[in-house]
């Protein structure tokens, strides 16, 4: 038998991988529903989308095919701009000592920016608000081991449909429910953006810009080796 010593060791070290993962997992869902209200006002305010770059990457192609040199220009800035935004995310959260609150303040600023562009041409507010949603990807990549995307749920979907293949064939592993986590908020923020949008155009990035001034805030009291945990070395 183990000393009681190691069994209260090891006991303490679950619960608090259980507290780890359930603080990561709400921490990804305020992120997701960021991500979510963010590429709904930015899809219905300049007909493009923010985070779903599959989405304008098909648009690219469709572009390139028909000849729609202006459409081809905006896209190819579009994807450009979310890859610059996560390599500057991946930078930001080494400088910073891997802590998400510097990462979550510059996505603030950036959607606040987005909020605020007083020019009908919006391609500015548009890289902005991309930008920011690259950014958001650093903050958290994995859960206790498990991966998990914050501005798109493809990903998402797709690993939750493995896992539920798996435990249909008798797999009796839990992982692959936290992968609706990502996909609910997101549902849940693009209702928000959706409606601030009807009310407010391209400013209800403002609402997307001071969720992520809260949510840098809340990351404040998350201890720094569990922020370091949720991003990948």
């Amino acid at each position: 038998m183990l000393p009681d010593s190691m069994v209260g060791s090891s006991a303490r070290r679950l619960r608090l991988r259980r507290t780890r993962g359930r603080v990561g997992l709400g921490l990804v869902a305020g992120l997701s529903v960021l991500a979510g209200m963010t590429d709904a006002i930015g899809f219905l305010a300049t007909g493009d989308f923010v985070s779903f770059m599959s989405g304008n990457t098909t648009r690219l192609a469709v572009s390139l095919g028909e000849g729609d040199f202006g459409g081809l220009v905006r896209l190819s800035v579009a994807l450009a701009s979310f890859v610059v935004g996560n390599a500057l995310g991946v930078i930001l959260a080494c400088f910073s000592g891997r802590r998400a609150a510097p990462i979550l303040v510059c996505c603030a600023m950036l959607l606040a920016l987005s909020a605020v562009w007083p020019f009908d041409w919006n391609v500015p507010a548009l890289v902005a608000a991309i930008l920011a949603m690259g950014m958001l990807n650093a903050v958290v990549e994995q859960v206790n081991g498990l991966p998990i995307g914050l501005t798109y749920v493809t990903g998402a979907l797709s690993r939750f449909g493995r896992g539920l293949g798996r435990w249909l064939l008798g797999e009796r592993r839990n992982g692959w429910r936290v992968q609706l986590v990502p996909w609910s908020g997101m549902c849940v923020g693009a209702v928000l953006g959706a409606l601030l949008e009807q009310q407010l155009g391209l400013a209800a990035m403002a609402a997307s810009a001071a969720l992520a001034a809260l949510l840098a805030l809340l990351a404040l009291v998350i201890p720094r080796p569990w922020q370091m945990d949720y991003m990948v070395r």
